[in-house]
């Protein structure tokens, strides 16, 4: 009994040092910092300005801003509206997009899934791509793309126009006019209406490579 009196301390020692020696193995926190919106919106219908101008009404189930990712960028991955406007506030041009992403410092757009376009004039353009850029003021895309109008239906891989789709490009082209706009000369191209002009656009893009096309018609 004086043997179990002297060695109880001396164990309850030894358990308590080692309860004092463990410790949790836990794995670092996962925080990808670059990934984490700084602000997200739902149900967006909005005015959006540029230089204390309003340029567009974007209307977007969701809509997430980041500005820490390189380039910063807003995102919109449930799909957008948007409404372009003039100095005067008229509607210019009406687009559609399955999902789109805006890198504010670049002023650039880029549209992906059923692009849709529809501008004052009655032109339709469909598309799985679309970019905008606000410095050139120019539309440009570099997939399979329609381009529907009252007169004429094209389609080509590489399209490229002013913001309000008046002056646009289709490269690699075909397409069916109306009778009236063909010219019936041997040397007028089967694609090229009467009157249009085969030109380039010499636009600057500023994220892809300009393809060089075997063909292009431009229409004003």
């Amino acid at each position: 009994m004086s043997l179990l009196k002297s060695t109880f301390p001396l164990g309850f020692v030894i358990i308590a040092g080692a309860c004092n020696e463990m410790h949790e193995h836990t794995a670092p926190a996962i925080h990808e910092r670059d990934s984490v919106s700084m602000m997200t919106s739902y149900g967006v219908n909005t005015l959006i300005s540029d230089s204390g101008v309003v340029k567009y009404r974007v209307v977007a189930e969701r809509w997430d801003v980041n500005t820490v990712k390189n380039p910063s960028r807003w995102t919109f991955i449930k799909g957008i509206f948007l409404e372009q406007f003039d100095e005067e506030y008229h509607v210019q041009l009406y687009v559609q997009a399955d999902s789109a992403w805006y890198y504010d410092q670049k002023k650039l757009w880029e549209l992906r899934g059923r692009v849709r376009v529809r501008n004052l004039d009655g032109l339709i353009f469909r598309s799985e791509e679309l970019f905008w850029d606000g410095f050139t003021h120019e539309l440009y895309s570099y997939k399979k793309s329609q381009v529907i109008t009252p007169e004429r239906t094209l389609e080509g891989t590489c399209f490229r126009s002013d913001e309000r789709m008046t002056r646009y490009t289709v490269s690699n082209s075909k397409g069916s006019f109306e009778k009236e706009g063909m010219d019936d000369s041997p040397a007028t191209s089967a694609n090229t209406a009467q009157g249009d002009t085969v030109a380039q656009s010499n636009m600057p893009i500023r994220t892809l490579a300009t393809p060089r096309p075997s063909q292009s018609l431009k229409y004003r």
